[in-house]
Protein backbone atom coordinates (compact mmCIF):
# COMPACT_ATOMS: atom_id res chain seq x y z
CA UNK A 1 0.00 0.00 0.00
CA UNK A 2 1.32 3.19 -1.06
CA UNK A 3 0.03 5.27 1.81
CA UNK A 4 2.05 5.28 4.54
CA UNK A 5 -0.01 7.53 7.47
CA UNK A 6 -3.16 8.99 7.09
CA UNK A 7 -4.50 12.08 7.30
CA UNK A 8 -6.40 12.67 10.21
CA UNK A 9 -8.23 15.32 8.66
CA UNK A 10 -9.68 12.79 6.23
CA UNK A 11 -9.99 10.44 8.87
CA UNK A 12 -12.29 11.98 10.02
CA UNK A 13 -14.21 13.32 7.33
CA UNK A 14 -14.72 9.95 6.47
CA UNK A 15 -16.79 8.83 9.95
CA UNK A 16 -18.46 11.93 9.70
CA UNK A 17 -19.88 11.29 6.41
CA UNK A 18 -20.52 7.87 7.25
CA UNK A 19 -22.20 8.83 10.71
CA UNK A 20 -24.73 11.63 8.84
CA UNK A 21 -25.01 10.20 5.07
CA UNK A 22 -24.45 13.43 3.86
CA UNK A 23 -21.57 15.49 2.62
CA UNK A 24 -23.02 18.65 3.30
CA UNK A 25 -23.71 17.55 6.97
CA UNK A 26 -20.26 16.73 7.71
CA UNK A 27 -19.01 20.35 5.70
CA UNK A 28 -20.93 21.84 8.37
CA UNK A 29 -19.83 19.76 11.06
CA UNK A 30 -16.19 20.42 10.24
CA UNK A 31 -17.04 24.00 9.02
CA UNK A 32 -15.51 23.55 5.71
CA UNK A 33 -17.10 23.16 2.50
CA UNK A 34 -18.58 20.20 0.98
CA UNK A 35 -16.44 19.98 -2.06
CA UNK A 36 -13.69 20.21 0.77
CA UNK A 37 -14.44 16.87 2.25
CA UNK A 38 -15.01 15.67 -0.94
CA UNK A 39 -11.91 16.34 -1.91
CA UNK A 40 -10.60 14.94 1.48
CA UNK A 41 -11.88 11.63 1.30
CA UNK A 42 -11.11 11.35 -2.53
CA UNK A 43 -7.75 11.29 -1.30
CA UNK A 44 -8.08 8.97 1.57
CA UNK A 45 -9.52 6.77 -0.98
CA UNK A 46 -6.49 7.15 -3.37
CA UNK A 47 -4.24 6.81 -0.85
CA UNK A 48 -6.02 3.11 0.31
CA UNK A 49 -6.34 2.36 -2.51
CA UNK A 50 -10.01 1.58 -1.89
CA UNK A 51 -13.37 2.56 -2.86
CA UNK A 52 -15.06 3.52 0.72
CA UNK A 53 -18.13 5.26 0.05
CA UNK A 54 -20.93 4.45 -2.74
CA UNK A 55 -22.35 8.05 -4.20
CA UNK A 56 -25.35 8.71 -5.85
CA UNK A 57 -27.33 11.56 -6.77
CA UNK A 58 -29.10 11.09 -3.50
CA UNK A 59 -27.79 8.87 -1.35
CA UNK A 60 -24.42 8.42 0.15
CA UNK A 61 -23.49 5.34 1.88
CA UNK A 62 -20.81 3.00 2.71
CA UNK A 63 -19.00 0.37 0.38
CA UNK A 64 -18.08 -2.91 1.78
CA UNK A 65 -14.43 -1.96 2.44
CA UNK A 66 -15.94 1.71 3.65
CA UNK A 67 -17.65 -0.78 5.92
CA UNK A 68 -14.48 -3.05 7.07
CA UNK A 69 -12.63 0.38 7.41
CA UNK A 70 -15.27 2.44 9.95
CA UNK A 71 -13.86 1.13 12.96
CA UNK A 72 -10.60 1.30 12.88
CA UNK A 73 -10.80 4.90 11.73
CA UNK A 74 -13.52 5.20 14.73
CA UNK A 75 -10.90 4.40 16.78
CA UNK A 76 -8.21 6.34 15.54
CA UNK A 77 -9.73 9.50 15.56
CA UNK A 78 -10.97 9.16 19.33
CA UNK A 79 -6.84 8.38 19.84
CA UNK A 80 -6.08 11.72 18.07
CA UNK A 81 -8.98 14.00 19.86
CA UNK A 82 -7.83 11.82 23.34
CA UNK A 83 -4.20 12.79 22.24
CA UNK A 84 -4.82 16.53 21.61
CA UNK A 85 -6.33 16.82 25.08
CA UNK A 86 -3.53 14.89 26.96
CA UNK A 87 -2.21 17.99 28.08
CA UNK A 88 -5.58 19.79 29.56
CA UNK A 89 -5.33 20.99 33.31
CA UNK A 90 -9.42 20.41 33.19
CA UNK A 91 -11.77 19.30 31.23
CA UNK A 92 -14.33 22.01 29.40
CA UNK A 93 -18.20 22.33 29.57
CA UNK A 94 -20.00 22.67 26.88
CA UNK A 95 -23.71 23.97 28.70
CA UNK A 96 -26.89 22.87 25.71
CA UNK A 97 -30.45 23.86 26.30
CA UNK A 98 -32.92 21.38 23.59
CA UNK A 99 -36.22 22.10 23.52
CA UNK A 100 -38.23 18.68 25.01
CA UNK A 101 -40.02 18.68 21.43
CA UNK A 102 -37.09 17.29 19.45
CA UNK A 103 -35.31 15.20 21.38
CA UNK A 104 -36.35 11.80 20.81
CA UNK A 105 -34.71 8.02 21.44
CA UNK A 106 -31.49 9.46 19.10
CA UNK A 107 -30.31 11.40 21.73
CA UNK A 108 -27.66 8.33 22.97
CA UNK A 109 -26.34 8.20 19.63
CA UNK A 110 -26.29 11.81 19.10
CA UNK A 111 -24.09 11.99 22.24
CA UNK A 112 -21.87 8.97 21.37
CA UNK A 113 -20.95 11.51 18.09
CA UNK A 114 -20.07 14.62 20.12
CA UNK A 115 -17.67 12.03 22.75
CA UNK A 116 -16.10 10.61 19.67
CA UNK A 117 -15.31 14.15 18.08
CA UNK A 118 -14.36 15.24 21.64
CA UNK A 119 -13.99 12.98 24.51
CA UNK A 120 -12.38 15.54 26.81
CA UNK A 121 -15.72 17.50 26.66
CA UNK A 122 -18.32 17.94 29.73
CA UNK A 123 -21.51 17.90 28.26
CA UNK A 124 -23.97 19.66 30.68
CA UNK A 125 -27.74 18.91 29.35
CA UNK A 126 -30.93 20.97 29.97
CA UNK A 127 -34.37 19.74 28.02
CA UNK A 128 -37.10 22.23 28.52
CA UNK A 129 -39.49 24.31 26.70
CA UNK A 130 -38.11 26.22 23.38
CA UNK A 131 -39.22 29.19 25.65
CA UNK A 132 -37.45 28.18 28.62
CA UNK A 133 -34.29 27.42 26.82
CA UNK A 134 -34.32 30.30 24.79
CA UNK A 135 -34.45 32.43 28.00
CA UNK A 136 -32.18 30.61 29.68
CA UNK A 137 -29.46 31.15 26.35
CA UNK A 138 -30.49 34.72 26.42
CA UNK A 139 -29.72 35.45 30.03
CA UNK A 140 -26.38 33.51 29.69
CA UNK A 141 -27.23 30.54 31.43
CA UNK A 142 -26.46 28.04 28.39
CA UNK A 143 -23.36 28.00 25.87
CA UNK A 144 -26.16 27.19 22.83
CA UNK A 145 -29.73 26.57 22.34
CA UNK A 146 -31.43 24.42 20.18
CA UNK A 147 -35.35 24.97 20.05
CA UNK A 148 -38.07 25.31 17.71
CA UNK A 149 -39.06 29.21 16.17
CA UNK A 150 -41.51 30.47 17.88
CA UNK A 151 -41.27 33.82 17.19
CA UNK A 152 -41.19 35.53 13.48
CA UNK A 153 -39.74 38.22 15.11
CA UNK A 154 -36.53 37.06 16.38
CA UNK A 155 -34.69 35.92 13.00
CA UNK A 156 -31.27 34.86 14.64
CA UNK A 157 -29.76 31.52 14.56
CA UNK A 158 -28.81 28.71 12.49
CA UNK A 159 -31.74 26.90 11.06
CA UNK A 160 -30.73 23.39 11.38
CA UNK A 161 -33.90 21.74 9.64
CA UNK A 162 -37.76 21.88 9.43
CA UNK A 163 -39.92 19.79 11.83
CA UNK A 164 -42.92 18.17 10.37
CA UNK A 165 -45.76 17.35 13.09
CA UNK A 166 -48.73 15.23 13.05
CA UNK A 167 -51.65 14.60 15.26
CA UNK A 168 -50.29 11.35 16.82
CA UNK A 169 -52.27 8.92 18.61
CA UNK A 170 -52.42 4.67 19.08
CA UNK A 171 -53.45 3.39 16.26
CA UNK A 172 -56.63 1.95 18.30
CA UNK A 173 -57.34 5.17 19.70
CA UNK A 174 -61.30 5.89 19.11
CA UNK A 175 -63.07 9.33 18.87
CA UNK A 176 -66.67 9.71 19.30
CA UNK A 177 -68.06 11.83 16.39
CA UNK A 178 -69.80 14.96 18.07
CA UNK A 179 -67.57 15.19 21.13
CA UNK A 180 -65.12 17.01 21.89
CA UNK A 181 -61.21 15.62 20.45
CA UNK A 182 -59.35 14.68 23.27
CA UNK A 183 -55.88 16.37 23.33
CA UNK A 184 -52.28 15.29 25.44
CA UNK A 185 -50.21 18.58 25.81
CA UNK A 186 -47.83 20.02 27.89
CA UNK A 187 -48.31 22.66 30.11
CA UNK A 188 -48.52 26.13 29.38
CA UNK A 189 -46.69 27.97 28.27
CA UNK A 190 -45.83 25.55 25.64
CA UNK A 191 -45.75 27.18 21.87
CA UNK A 192 -46.56 23.27 20.43
CA UNK A 193 -49.45 23.59 22.40
CA UNK A 194 -50.60 26.97 21.47
CA UNK A 195 -50.07 26.08 17.92
CA UNK A 196 -52.13 22.68 17.71
CA UNK A 197 -55.13 24.54 19.78
CA UNK A 198 -54.63 27.23 17.03
CA UNK A 199 -55.24 25.40 14.51
CA UNK A 200 -58.14 23.08 15.84
CA UNK A 201 -59.68 26.62 17.37
CA UNK A 202 -59.37 28.11 13.55
CA UNK A 203 -61.32 24.77 11.61
CA UNK A 204 -63.90 24.87 14.76
CA UNK A 205 -62.88 21.85 15.74
CA UNK A 206 -64.09 21.20 19.76
CA UNK A 207 -61.68 20.01 21.95
CA UNK A 208 -60.57 18.84 25.39
CA UNK A 209 -57.30 18.62 27.51
CA UNK A 210 -57.31 15.03 28.44
CA UNK A 211 -53.67 14.85 30.08
CA UNK A 212 -51.15 17.27 30.81
CA UNK A 213 -48.04 16.20 30.74
CA UNK A 214 -44.35 17.01 31.54
CA UNK A 215 -42.20 16.63 28.95
CA UNK A 216 -42.06 13.95 25.74
CA UNK A 217 -42.34 10.95 27.62
CA UNK A 218 -45.08 11.24 29.66
CA UNK A 219 -46.95 12.83 26.47
CA UNK A 220 -45.91 9.16 24.63
CA UNK A 221 -47.04 6.82 27.14
CA UNK A 222 -50.59 8.93 27.21
CA UNK A 223 -50.52 8.61 23.43
CA UNK A 224 -49.76 4.84 23.97
CA UNK A 225 -51.83 4.40 26.48
CA UNK A 226 -54.54 5.55 23.73
CA UNK A 227 -56.06 8.26 26.26
CA UNK A 228 -55.75 11.42 23.59
CA UNK A 229 -54.23 13.13 20.57
CA UNK A 230 -51.27 15.44 20.69
CA UNK A 231 -49.52 17.06 18.12
CA UNK A 232 -46.00 16.12 18.13
CA UNK A 233 -43.29 16.10 15.77
CA UNK A 234 -43.64 12.78 13.96
CA UNK A 235 -39.40 12.33 14.37
CA UNK A 236 -39.62 11.95 17.90
CA UNK A 237 -42.94 10.16 18.12
CA UNK A 238 -42.99 7.36 19.99
CA UNK A 239 -42.51 4.34 17.28
CA UNK A 240 -46.19 2.43 18.89
CA UNK A 241 -47.98 5.77 17.11
CA UNK A 242 -49.61 7.03 13.88
CA UNK A 243 -50.49 10.21 12.04
CA UNK A 244 -54.55 9.87 12.76
CA UNK A 245 -55.13 13.70 11.06
CA UNK A 246 -56.27 12.58 8.14
CA UNK A 247 -58.87 9.46 9.63
CA UNK A 248 -59.95 12.40 12.25
CA UNK A 249 -60.71 14.84 9.49
CA UNK A 250 -58.17 17.21 11.57
CA UNK A 251 -56.64 20.06 9.83
CA UNK A 252 -52.67 19.49 8.93
CA UNK A 253 -50.04 21.25 11.48
CA UNK A 254 -47.71 24.30 10.34
CA UNK A 255 -44.12 22.99 10.14
CA UNK A 256 -40.92 25.05 12.45
CA UNK A 257 -37.66 25.08 11.45
CA UNK A 258 -35.47 23.90 14.70
CA UNK A 259 -32.50 26.57 15.21
CA UNK A 260 -29.47 26.25 16.56
CA UNK A 261 -28.35 29.92 18.68
CA UNK A 262 -24.36 29.76 20.15
CA UNK A 263 -21.99 32.00 21.67
CA UNK A 264 -19.14 29.70 21.86
CA UNK A 265 -15.22 31.06 21.35
CA UNK A 266 -13.53 27.96 21.88
CA UNK A 267 -12.71 26.46 18.22
CA UNK A 268 -13.04 22.52 19.62
CA UNK A 269 -16.22 23.52 21.69
CA UNK A 270 -17.56 24.72 18.38
CA UNK A 271 -17.17 21.80 16.96
CA UNK A 272 -18.55 19.33 18.95
CA UNK A 273 -21.42 21.84 18.85
CA UNK A 274 -21.62 21.68 15.10
CA UNK A 275 -21.58 17.67 14.85
CA UNK A 276 -24.20 17.60 17.43
CA UNK A 277 -25.88 20.22 15.02
CA UNK A 278 -25.20 18.43 12.03
CA UNK A 279 -26.18 14.98 14.04
CA UNK A 280 -29.79 16.30 14.59
CA UNK A 281 -30.09 17.31 11.10
CA UNK A 282 -28.85 13.88 9.97
CA UNK A 283 -31.60 12.13 12.19
CA UNK A 284 -34.42 14.49 10.66
CA UNK A 285 -33.76 13.70 7.01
Amino acid sequence: MAMKALDIDAVQAFVLVADLSSFTRAAQAMETTQSAVSLKIRRLEDGLGRRLLERTPRLVRLSAEGAAFLGAARNLVAAHQSAIGSFAVEHRRLVVGISHHIVGSELASLLKRMNTTDPGLVIQLHVDTSRSVLSAFDDGKLDAAIVLRHDAKRRDGDVLFEESFGWMAAPDFHHRPGEPLRLATQAEPCSVRAMAIEVLDAAGIAWTEAFVGGGLSTIGAALSAGLAVAALARRVAPADTVDLGPKLGLPPLPSRDVVLHSKLSDARTRQALRTLGAAFAANAA
